[in-house]
């Protein structure tokens, strides 16, 4: 279980308020928060979360620690407040308030346990969050039913999911695993490979699998740094099975990965620079097709532009996984049995490297999460054979995150901002930029020339040990 600092430490790193948790500051509504348990309680579990939370003492918009005034010892009507609420929620579940100080501002947490068999309703009617709202079930019945179903059956993965066809082959599945070695036995392979649901219909694992998935699988190139430019080619890599799709997609990445001469203080041996990390880029894609929210229909998308590379997965973070477990290389896959047969056939491994791997290279501002989905970009190394400021050729090269605390340290020689450093950096929100000044602050290399007052709009930054 998260401690309340851990917790709120992933909540803000949301650039909005997610389903599953609300933030206030010194509101008080004894039937308002009532809804609020049903709402956060049914919300987490069509999510797969463990618990809801609503807090106070957490601005909602600037995401800054308001120091809260909330009394959750006060009585409704002469009968404590928590009474009040179990008497009115049912099922009754095990919510409690707890509260904590950081950086001396005061947070209370109300942790809602996740709805579990039917849905948790306040004084019989029963609510739920879509997006920031907070609404009546009963109005959503296409969501009500949808709860149920993952009351009753756990969250839609491969395995519970039906396949959307029913006269499914798989040549190309034993071809590839005879190719990597191993021999499937045509009489148990489906049980083997988990490719049925408990009715025995094919699930969307064995529609992944086959001969024709039926699920399109596309890498776009682009001439310009968007969309607005114009489009070289499409190629499809669907319409095969998907561990097929896997290679073609990396020998496609792999074809645009040119080494590029550097003659830059050339001697005696000529020095090949690529335009990108291949490791990074294979680990990048194999996660988007490990980690693919593939039960919405949808594939990856990748696409190439001038200057780098995006692979978008569909889907968010597990519901057991945090931010800090994910770039701290805690494998916790969202499509299990697939992740299963990628380490059978030695595609990836369970190590947990992947994401490090790709931060060691480019940072963790290569990864952004949306609301939907989460986007890896893969920046281009060019070598600049004609440099304007000089005609000395360069390179640029990957940035990683002692990269950026160097210039830092650098620039703040004289006192900046924070919007100083982060235009500096070319970085367009403060948040970003806090994630590298912070441990600086921590370390005592940067120091406030304001410290009493952190959050003073005429706070600036100064190094003061490198």
């Amino acid at each position: 279980m998260l401690t309340i600092s851990e917790l709120i430490a992933e909540c803000i790193s949301y650039t909005e308020e997610q389903s599953w948790f609300e933030f206030k500051d010194g509101w008080y509504e004894p039937d308002g928060i009532g809804e609020y348990i049903s709402s956060l309680s049914n919300a987490a579990a069509m999510l797969g979360k463990e618990e809801g939370f609503l807090i106070w003492g957490i601005h909602n918009s600037t995401h800054e620690l308001t120091d809260t005034k909330f009394n959750y010892h006060q009585d409704v009507k002469n009968e404590p407040l928590e009474h009040y609420l179990a008497r009115n929620v049912t099922p009754g579940i095990y919510f409690r308030f707890e509260e904590d100080m950081i950086h001396g501002k005061r947070v209370v947490v109300l942790r809602i346990p996740a709805a579990h068999t039917v849905p948790t309703a306040y004084k019989a009617v029963r609510y739920l969050r879509i997006g920031s709202s907070k609404v009546n079930l009963a109005k959503y019945p296409d969501r009500e039913a949808e709860l149920f179903r993952v009351l009753n059956n756990g969250l839609p993965n491969l395995l519970n999911t039906e396949s959307r066809f029913t006269d499914l082959t798989f040549d190309q599945l034993f071809l590839y695993y005879d190719i990597h070695g191993i021999k499937l036995n045509k009489r148990s392979f489906k049980k083997n490979l988990e490719l049925l649901t408990k009715d025995g219909k094919y699930n969307m694992l064995a529609q992944l699998l086959s001969d024709e998935p039926h699920i399109p699988i596309r890498f776009a190139v682009f001439s310009g740094k968007d969309k607005s430019s114009t489009m070289y080619t499409v190629r499809e890599f669907g319409n095969m099975c998907l561990l097929m799709s896997l290679d073609k997609v990396l020998d496609f990445g792999d074809t645009m990965n040119i080494p590029q001469a550097d003659e830059r203080n050339r001697r005696v041996e000529r020095k090949e620079v690529m335009l990108f990390d291949k490791d990074a880029f294979h680990e990048a894609v194999i996660n988007a097709f490990v980690h693919n929210l593939w039960v919405s229909g949808d594939a990856p998308m990748f696409t190439a532009y001038e200057d780098h590379i995006e692979i978008i997965s569909l889907g968010t973070l597990p519901p057991n996984q945090t931010k800090d477990g994910f770039f701290g290389g805690v494998s916790i896959p969202v499509n299990q049995k697939l992740s299963e047969i990628f380490l059978q056939l030695h595609i990836s491994e369970k190590s947990g490297r992947g994401v490090p791997r790709i931060t060691a290279v480019y940072g963790e501002e290569a990864f952004q999460f949306k609301d939907n989905a989460i986007s890896v970009t893969i920046p281009f190394t060019r070598i600049n054979l004609w440099n304007p400021t000089g005609g000395i050729p360069t390179v640029n090269p990957p940035v990683n995150g002692n990269d950026i605390q160097d210039r830092i340290i650098a620039f703040c020689k004289n006192p900046h901002s924070i919007l100083e450093i982060a235009e500096m950096l070319g970085y367009k929100d403060k948040k970003t930029v806090r994630k590298y000044l912070n441990p600086l602050l921590e370390q005592g290399i940067l120091t406030r020339t304001i410290p009493d007052k952190p959050n003073s709009k005429n706070q600036k930054y100064i190094t003061i040990k490198e």
